[in-house]
């Protein structure tokens, strides 16, 4: 089999947001986490979201992340901005942002705690479309959100050149490749336990936390589902799974993930803004158990 086409890169990292041990931005960070992204198996990075914290940067800091990005791997890997928030204002705002920056595509969630319905959603979507001529990928997470994006709202948004991919969280396969069918935009894994599953389902992509630390594996998964190597990428997300397990289902992935950076050297600190708590010793200790025994750290910190 070979994977459909990918408008924004194939491996993707939510990438994290470095702050000193002050809780500022720090911009040397940023640039060296992206810089570690891209030489080591990713060809685009998600700026602010989720994991980026956007919910507790500003306007200008975003601004300030994403062209520290752009500078230091801008050429190198497609550059998504996080826009999405549940202020329609304020993601138009950031889409503006993010088109005078330079980024290549912006990453759009479904407005969280205001539980609109779905024309309102689809309203939402549309009117920050419009503030940019930037590529879109939809982000449907209704954990986080309290909402789901319905069937009919894809169909209807998707008349619109702009929207061309989906970040998938959802978590049904069946449902995906009905709406890629009904739609033709591309769907990305918004969920590392179901990589393998939604590549393996008409997925093009991964938007990864756990890329962080295995973005080198999860290309060459990739790359064994677009050559029909099947083995080849079930031995790889199987040897990945203890990693999996200890970035995502202990605490919030941007916890963990600064751990894990942290211990690889790329990070000195894992701090992170309240109402987060930087990661306790119990789990650091199994973040680095996990990626010890994956052969993922340094051989000075293993």
């Amino acid at each position: 089999m070979s994977l459909p086409a990918a408008p924004l890169g194939r491996v993707l990292t939510a990438m994290v947001t470095p702050f000193k041990d002050d809780g500022s931005v720090d911009l040397d960070g940023v640039a060296r986490v992206a810089t570690h992204l891209v030489e080591n198996g990713n060809d685009g990075i998600v700026v602010s979201g989720t994991t980026g914290e956007a919910p507790t940067t500003s306007v200008a800091e975003d601004g300030e992340i994403l062209r520290a990005v752009i500078d230091a791997v801008g050429d190198r890997a497609t550059i998504v901005a996080g826009i999405g928030t549940n202020h329609t204002e304020h993601s138009i705002e950031l889409n503006e942002q993010a088109q005078k920056a330079g980024a290549d595509g912006v990453l759009l969630v479904s407005p969280y705690y205001n539980k609109p319905t779905q024309a309102g959603i689809a309203a939402h979507f549309e009117a920050v479309a419009a503030a940019s001529d930037l590529p879109i990928m939809l982000y449907d997470i209704p954990g986080r959100t309290g909402v789901t994006i319905a069937p009919e709202t894809y169909a209807r948004v998707a008349s619109n050149e702009k929207f061309v991919a989906v970040k998938d969280a959802v978590g049904d396969l069946f449902r995906g490749a009905r709406i890629m069918a009904d739609t033709g935009l591309a769907f990305y894994s918004g969920d590392d336990v179901l990589n393998l599953g939604w590549l393996t389902h008409g997925g093009c992509g991964v938007v990864s936390v756990v890329a962080h630390v295995a973005g080198r594996q999860y290309a060459e998964m990739v790359s064994a589902v677009d050559h029909g190597d099947l083995p080849t990428a079930l031995a790889i997300y199987n040897d990945l799974l203890p990693v999996v397990d200890a970035i995502m289902n202990h605490a919030p992935g941007v916890m963990t993930a600064k751990a894990a950076l942290q211990l690889m050297g790329v990070l000195e600190n894992r701090t992170v803004r309240l109402p987060l708590v930087e990661a306790d010793n119990d789990q650091v200790g199994m973040v680095h158990e996990a990626l010890a025994n994956a052969g993922l750290l340094p051989e000075s910190e293993a």
